[in-house]
């Protein structure tokens, strides 16, 4: 059975930052597969487009750039924010509040977006929001472990509307855990 639309897909890869050499950036095994719903808008389509019709026991390799990945950095994703948010009884969070750490927030329209602190200052902190992987080039190789048809519970979980899509918790996880590459 060939990967497309509406099948259940289960794989193994090995992601690299730029080419086959790169710094491994995640490797998913057998007791961790990536396993998600083909063509359903829950996997960067870069991804889907390297794997589309491949069947059970394929191989594959290929790059993605950063456009077909996470796009490019984007300076209006850097922003500051009043540092009184990082405060509890008055006093800044030091275990949330410092350098290189990521933190949940929520945007204007309450959906939550994490972003990594990247300086502090006497009344603002500097945070990154975006995607930890925009502007690397992205190297995937791997194997595919299983396809078949989706049941029609899958496939209800991960329509457009649903906003779990069907993970078990993408909270800053693995992608074995949310089905989303990174």
């Amino acid at each position: 059975m060939k990967i497309e639309k509406e099948k259940y897909v289960s794989l193994l890869y090995e992601l690299r930052e730029n080419d086959s050499d790169g710094r491994i950036i995640e490797e998913l095994n057998p007791e961790r597969p990536l396993n998600f719903i083909f063509g359903m808008g829950r996997i960067i389509p870069g991804f889907e487009s390297g794997i589309d019709s491949l069947s059970k026991g394929d191989d594959f390799a290929f790059k993605l750039s950063p456009s077909e990945a996470y796009g490019e950095k984007r300076e209006e994703m850097v922003v500051n924010v009043p540092l009184n948010l990082f405060e509890k009884d008055g006093k800044i969070d030091e275990s949330i509040c410092f350098v290189g750490n990521m933190v949940p927030m929520s945007d204007n329209t309450g959906r939550r977006i994490d972003g990594v602190i990247i300086e502090i200052g006497d009344s603002f902190v500097v945070m990154d929001f975006n995607h930890p992987l925009a502007g690397s080039s992205l190297h995937f190789s791997g194997k595919i472990v299983e396809v078949r048809d989706a049941t029609e519970k899958e496939l209800e979980a991960v329509r457009p509307g649903n906003d779990h899509g069907g993970c078990s918790g993408c909270s800053g996880g693995s992608s074995a855990d949310c089905g989303t590459p990174c």
